[in-house]
């Protein structure tokens, strides 16, 4: 029972640890913070978990991983949209500066 609950509670932790970066990026409209190839191993590693626990059939491991999954695959959607937006101001600032 011990094991159940340390195993939920991490289950927990894990599933919702990228919420306050997805909110910050999504309030800020920036993701200039957010590492890509940090988003896609962490990704990567989570699915190979979401494997592991279904040879296992485990649901908390597959539960918690899947959520974990969700919410980096909306990270790495934030992380396109605002990157290609900035990349455009940068862009269009530079054009700008060139033009004096």
């Amino acid at each position: 029972m011990f094991l159940q609950i340390v195993g939920g509670a991490a289950a927990f932790l894990t599933m919702f640890s990228f919420v306050p970066q997805i909110i910050k990026t999504a309030v800020n409209r920036s993701a200039k913070d957010v590492s890509i190839v940090t988003l896609l191993q962490f990704a990567s590693g989570v699915s190979l978990w979401t494997i592991y626990g279904i040879y296992r059939r485990d649901v908390i491991i597959i539960a918690a991983n899947i959520t974990t999954l969700l919410s980096l695959l909306v990270l790495i959607y934030l992380y396109f949209r605002f990157k290609s937006a900035e990349n455009k101001t940068v862009k269009s600032i530079a054009g700008e500066q060139t033009r004096r």
